[in-house]
Parts: structure tokens; sequence; C-alpha cells
């Protein structure tokens, strides 16, 4: 292969939903052996000292295990455990941690789910993300807000569309608060990917991607990957893609078929 064929962006793949029949920790070696990096979902679930042992480089993870960013209570709640994750992404080397407008529980449904976005709500939102960089600058580590989709997967999370996530992201401003702005989500509840990564490419942390519908590789839907990435690459975006979808088939197939699409 030619010193061309290179993927410009530093790739990644959710564990979680790779090889499901395998303990979490050779799901991270395999990733790792794959020259790939590591996405996680919450912490609790699983052994650090075995994620630890396998040097795997863990590029995202969930941010807090309860709480939200639309009222006292849960902003309390979102902060408290919020830093607590903050220690545990530390001993894994973790880069980024995620966050969510509110708590997500079975099957990605919002504990607490919202009807109506008030405008006190946007406002106590942005003042608990002021706090959560406050807190990060304490703990030397970056978050992310990460926008999901209402229609299929996720209805009744607050601040869920991209549109949403860049308004408060962009109002904070901050280096140690960033976009995970995720194109699977983005495609089904708002398309216009490429100009949608345009708008938001100062404020990106990573991007997130599976195939529209049934959030499989790319390659299995709607989306024309390659177009996506030769567009990131020529806007000037040299960061994270993770892979954060269920493999049709063979996950060895299904990344190799995502690194292919972000080889240029």
């Amino acid at each position: 292969m030619s010193a061309a064929k290179t993927s410009p962006f530093p790739l990644a793949a959710c564990a979680e939903m790779l090889w499901r029949d395998k303990p979490i920790e050779w799901r991270a070696a395999r990733l790792k052996e794959m020259g790939f990096g590591v996405g996680l979902w919450n912490w609790p679930e699983h052994d650090l000292a075995k994620l630890e042992a396998t040097g795997a480089t863990f590029t995202i993870m969930n941010g807090y295990l309860t709480g939200r960013l639309t009222d006292d209570e849960g902003t309390a709640e979102l902060l408290r455990t919020a830093r607590q994750t903050a220690e545990i992404g530390k001993r894994l080397g973790v880069q980024r941690l995620n966050l969510h407008g509110t708590g997500l529980g079975d099957g990605g449904l919002p504990v607490q789910p919202v009807e109506v976005v008030t405008g006190a709500m946007w406002l106590k939102a942005r003042d608990t993300l002021l706090r959560i960089v406050d807190m990060a600058e304490e703990e030397n580590v970056t978050f992310t807000l990460e926008n999901l989709n209402l229609p299929v997967d996720h209805p009744g999370v607050p601040f869920g569309r991209a549109e949403d996530t860049l308004a408060l992201v962009s109002s904070v401003d901050h280096p140690r608060l960033r976009l995970n702005l995720d194109l699977y989500h983005a495609q089904i509840g708002e398309g216009n990917l490429i100009e949608l990564c345009r708008k938001c490419l100062p404020w990106i942390g990573e991007i997130q991607v599976a195939d529209v519908p049934g959030r499989c590789e790319p390659g299995t839907g709607e989306i024309n990957w390659r177009g996506i990435a030769r567009a990131l690459n020529a806007m000037g975006y040299s960061g994270p893609v993770g892979m954060e979808a269920w493999s049709a088939g063979d996950p060895e197939a299904a990344l190799e078929a995502f690194r292919t699409v972000f080889t240029l």
C-alpha cells in the first residue's frame, strides 16, 4: 500500500457493540491488534484492571452515570457522577468523556423524558456545562456532548439534535467541552451531513459513524461515507472517527469496511 493510502483520521470502534459473546477486555485487545482505538459505555460494568492490562487506547467513554442538564437536582447528580467518572477516565487514559442531555436507561430511552425543552431548561443546561468545564479543568479531562436522534432511538431526550448540541457547546466555547458529532443520529434527525460537519467543525472533539438504516457498519445503508471522509479531510478535520455500530455479519469484516471507507 502506498503512503497516500492511509487514513487521515485516528480510527476507533465501540467495543460494546462488537463480538458481544466475548469479554470486554478481549474485544479491547483485539481492536488494539487491528489498529483501532476503543470506545466504551458505562465503566461500572467492566473489570478496570483487565481493561488497563490490554494497553488499548481508550478514545471515549460515557462521562457520567446518572443526572441531567435541565434542573438543579439533575445537575447535582450529573456533576457528582461526572467527577467520579473523570477519575476512572484518567486511570484508563480515556481521551474524551461523553455526556447527553439526560441519563439513558434500558434501550437508550431517557430516564426522565422531556416533551418540551423550555427556555429555562436551555439556560440551566448552559450553566451546568459551564460547571462541567470548571470541573474538567480541575481534573484535566475533556468532555463531549453527543447529539442523539429522537424519531428512532431516543425519543424524549432534551438537546438531542446536533443543532442543539452545537448551540450549547459553541456558547460555552471552551476546549474542555467539545462535540461528539454522531452522524448516524444526525442523518436520521437532520441530514445534510457534510454541511453539518462544516458548521460544527471548530467544536468537534470526535465524529461517530454508523449507517442508516440499521446502525451497522459503513456500506450497509444509504450514507455516502467515502464522500463524507473526503469532505472532512478537505475541510481540515484530522480528529478521531469512531464506529459506533453493530456489525451486519463478521465484526472484523465490518471494521475493515469502516477502515477502507476512511482511508484516502
